[in-house]
């Protein structure tokens, strides 16, 4: 059975706060994936500057970017970025649940809202990356209307990924299961 989290807060650039969960998850996010790609680092301290920055300050690394949280509670449960369009697209980053909350419909709320955001600014194409070992997220990303494209990075082992939709009516089409 899909448990939906409790809500799913949209938070916009100059909403964001030091106490909403959003760094804790980042964390959680940037060591897991430093460690999938063979690079383990004990803390955050250890993380590749980039990093670091997002997590030290969230509101200055996404200031035009939108931000999700997934609520559960007061307690963040997950999260994801959509950046500011760019050449008529978004793309989505940072999508992350919390290990303890997976298999409730975390993530596919957040993107839907991410594709809704996006829908709602006019953005009709929506990208992202992901790395290739993440074969469950590829799998969500399909199931929610993405199509793995030409790669538009050239780190090894990331997998590229767009979502399109003409203009028109705003979906409630957008529904990943």
């Amino acid at each position: 059975m899909t448990m939906h989290p409790t809500a799913v807060l949209v938070r916009r650039p100059g909403h964001l706060t030091g106490d909403d969960g959003l760094s804790a998850l980042l964390t959680a996010y940037h060591l897991q994936t430093e460690a999938e790609k063979g690079l383990p680092a004990e803390d955050a301290t250890q993380l590749p500057a980039r990093y670091r920055a997002e997590i030290q300050d969230p509101q200055t690394a996404f200031a035009d970017d939108m931000v999700c949280l997934a609520l559960d509670g007061a307690a963040a449960v997950g999260c994801v970025v959509v950046t500011a369009p760019a050449d008529g697209r978004s793309e989505i980053k940072r999508l992350w649940t919390d290990p303890a909350h997976r298999g409730r419909g975390i993530a596919s709320a957040l993107i839907h809202e991410a594709l809704s955001h996006c829908a709602d600014s006019g953005i009709t194409t929506v990208r992202l990356s992901v790395w290739r070992w993440r074969t469950a997220a590829i799998a969500l990303y399909e199931r929610c209307g993405f199509r793995v494209t030409d790669s538009w990075d050239a780190r090894e082992g990331l997998v590229c990924m767009e979502h399109s939709r003409q203009p028109g009516p705003k979906p409630g089409q957008t529904a990943c299961p």
